[in-house]
């Protein structure tokens, strides 16, 4: 199996949340912006952020790392890719077995009666607010379908997750910093049940001394060369 975080989009000029000068959160406040209490307490302030997001998010496509898993899926070498990004590129790349455990910007949900948007839907509706908030058509404020800070990860994207972890002969760690839990658990979990670890990242993680392999080579290069020896 494959595990993704935020560095596997980045040559798709999705930045990362961390890297200085670039990232997400470099000139932001999670907390103030991105957490459920952020959303519920003033949700012009949330979408004024989540807005800008989902407009930088619209003309991005699938990298060649992207594709480079959606290959050793389709070859039968890959289970599936188990993903920390909300951004639709690996679906979009053609990954079938996906689990988006933080979510997905792909649609949002009303709070109150629970209708479900398409992001095209909500775009519209977000624009057409006079408040640069995207309503549901009960007046309540939707919600991105991704997992907020304060909010608990789905429980059967998490479940599938390790159950998928435990069971791999490899799992293969693609552009995360493996410091997100439950998560960064994943890699202890294979190793635990026998089975092999490869790390494919430009930075550290607190995994690398315990892994089988380390690349630390660009993702779509490193990736690519994968699918080329295999």
């Amino acid at each position: 199996m494959a595990l993704t975080g935020a560095g596997v989009s980045v040559p798709s000029g999705i930045p990362d949340f961390r890297s200085a000068g670039t990232g997400l959160w470099e000139n932001v406040n999670p907390m103030e912006v991105a957490h459920i209490d952020a959303f519920r307490r003033d949700p012009k302030v949330f979408w004024r952020f989540y807005g800008d997001r989902f407009q930088t998010l619209e003309d991005k496509v699938p990298n060649g790392a992207h594709r480079a898993l959606a290959t050793l899926e389709e070859r039968g070498l890959l289970d599936a890719v188990v993903t920390q990004n909300i951004d639709r590129l690996h679906r979009m790349a053609g990954s079938k077995e996906l689990v988006e455990v933080h979510g997905t910007i792909d649609h949002s949900s009303c709070l109150r009666d629970g209708s479900q948007y398409a992001i095209d839907d909500v775009r519209a509706r977000l624009a057409a607010d006079p408040e640069g908030v995207p309503r549901c058509d009960c007046g309540e404020p939707l919600k991105p379908d991704v997992v907020l800070f304060g909010e608990f990860l789905p429980e059967g994207a998490l479940e599938r997750a390790f159950s998928l972890a435990a069971g791999a002969d490899v799992l293969l760690c693609v552009g995360s910093s493996l410091e997100v839990y439950p998560i960064a658990q994943l890699p202890a979990l294979t190793r635990q049940a026998g089975g092999a670890v490869a790390i494919v990242t430009q930075g550290e993680t607190p995994f690398d001394a315990r892994a089988t392999m380390k690349l630390s080579g660009d993702v779509v290069d490193e990736l690519e060369a994968l699918v080329a020896a295999v």
